[in-house]
């Protein structure tokens, strides 16, 4: 293929991939199982295991964000795919002239971009109500980013399961999503987790992006922040290469 050619397929799946966020980001935002799965759950979790937690705000308003992203990222694709399913749509979004990488991008961006809304909340009313100023804003954004898309990216692999039952999906993402809160240094801090058992908070992207979104706050960090990045970087490419293989199994 010519340099030429090789542009306008690139544009025309970067027109595909935002065609298909904007498509969720007009259907599903409103969605009551959207909103009490990406907004009230992780707001009552966090006030559950806060009541009587003597950290200070930064670390509280850091946890809140890293449970709001957890949370609202993964929202979307488990509920916008099987509904697709169920009414034939995702049959044309699978025909058109796309490749499977720009569907699988372009789904898991919707569920970054209402993520990424979604955690200004508590960022902002950490600002407003208890004076939470970050330390380094570049963690922050870095942080909200890549945990975000990667999350996203983890909600559209799930998605990949052939049902037309959201609950399906969820039932299985709850299975994730829950104890990963509890392994990423969210609520107990990694430092004083055993270290045999600390092996296991390794394995969970959102220990990285926590480490980053409490860096900004407080400018420390558990691990060096380049190792947050890749390790974030290293999660999207392996959600994103698994999910095109399975949706690629599914449908084919």
């Amino acid at each position: 293929m010519s340099e030429v050619g090789r542009h306008h397929q690139a544009m025309v799946e970067l027109k595909a991939v935002w065609a298909i966020a904007k498509k969720d980001m007009m259907i599903y935002y409103i969605k009551p199982n959207i909103i009490v799965s990406g907004m009230l759950f992780p707001l009552f979790m966090f006030l559950a295991f806060s009541v009587g937690n003597t950290a200070g705000p930064s670390v509280m308003i850091s946890g809140l964000i890293a449970i709001t992203i957890l949370f609202s990222a993964s929202s979307i694709e488990p509920v916008s795919i099987p509904i697709e399913r169920r009414t034939k749509t995702f049959d044309r979004l699978l025909s058109a002239p796309v490749s499977l990488n720009a569907l699988v991008i372009g789904e898991s961006l919707s569920g970054f971009l209402y993520s990424l809304g979604i955690a200004l909340v508590p960022l902002i009313a950490g600002i407003l109500f208890f004076g939470t100023m970050m330390v380094n804003i570049l963690p922050l954004l870095l942080g909200l980013l890549l945990t975000s898309f990667c999350i996203a990216s983890m909600g559209t692999l799930f998605a990949a399961y052939p049902t037309e039952s959201p609950g399906d999906i969820m039932s299985m993402l709850n299975v994730v999503r829950l104890p990963l809160v509890f392994i990423s240094g969210v609520f107990i801090p990694l430092a004083t987790i055993p270290p045999v058992a600390r092996v296991i908070t390794y394995l969970s992207p959102l220990t990285y992006g926590y480490d980053l979104i409490f860096l900004a706050y407080s400018g420390t960090s558990h691990f060096d922040p380049i190792v947050d990045l890749i390790m974030l970087l290293a999660f999207i490419l392996a959600f994103q290469l698994l999910a095109n293989r399975l949706y690629r199994k599914y449908n084919a």
